[in-house]
């Protein structure tokens, strides 16, 4: 794998994550109190500097063809995942994804929920951000241990992710609400094909199959998915618009 295929995965897989995560933590701190929000994103992150220590140093450990025969069957599954959701989206068939619908359900949540102060804090104000945060970062923390341990370049794959991290915190500073105009859905299409595709070629590896050219097949794997993945979105579109006519 190239050195910036390997940080543009991580970087887009990451972004995905952070703006939820952001969206989260605003409307927390826009409806209950930046201080209860700020100490849940604090205190999540903590919990997640804590795993990926752990976790790295594990995984370095495991013999290499197993660890990508893992790995790739964990990809597999989270990348299909993503990937199924964002072909039913492109195709009509499921609502797209809306962070400032998202935001608006979060904000009437957090405002409507009772208050409780725990240590100083608003306790519901800083349970939400932190679970908001510690889920939406461990998928992240995934990306980038996997990415990085299977091809041994954890500090590359974290690269990416800090670079996601930076530029999404800065525009939402910057506009202090949700990234409606992220392309989230068109995100999410394409870090599913990657995905699948790493999953794909990493399980087939770490079961002693032969790639032709080694990670020179990753492209040939990569246009496959897309177009199997487009080439669904067709037919299913197309089936939309029978059953809406119908």
């Amino acid at each position: 794998m190239t050195t910036g295929f390997l940080i543009a995965s991580a970087f887009l897989a990451s972004a995905v994550e952070f703006v939820e995560a952001l969206t989260i933590v605003l409307a927390a701190g826009v409806t209950r109190g930046w201080r209860s929000a700020l100490t849940g994103l604090a205190a999540a992150t903590a919990v997640l500097a804590v795993i990926v220590g752990a976790l790295g140093p594990t995984l370095t450990l495991v013999p290499i063809s197993a660890l990508r025969l893992v790995v790739g069957a964990l990809l597999l599954a989270f990348g299909l995942q993503w990937l199924r959701k964002a072909i039913l989206r492109a195709s009509g068939f499921k609502a797209l994804h809306d962070e400032g619908e998202l935001f608006a359900q979060q904000v009437e949540d957090a405002r409507a929920a009772g208050s409780e102060q725990r240590a100083g804090l608003d306790w519901f104000c800083f349970t939400l951000a932190f679970k908001g945060v510690l889920l939406e970062g461990l998928e992240v923390a995934f990306i980038v241990v996997t990415f990085g341990s299977t091809q041994g370049h954890v500090g590359l794959a974290a690269l990416g992710a800090g670079v996601a991290l930076v530029l999404v915190v800065a525009v939402g500073v910057f506009v202090r609400g949700p990234l409606e105009r992220v392309p989230e859905n068109t995100l999410k299409f394409i870090v599913g094909i990657m995905l699948t595709t790493f999953g794909i070629f990493w399980a087939a590896s770490g079961a002693h199959a032969h790639w032709p050219g080694d990670e020179a097949s990753l492209p040939g794997v990569l246009a496959f998915v897309a177009a199997i993945s487009f080439s669904a979105v067709v037919v299913l579109r197309r089936r939309h618009s029978e059953l809406a006519t119908a």
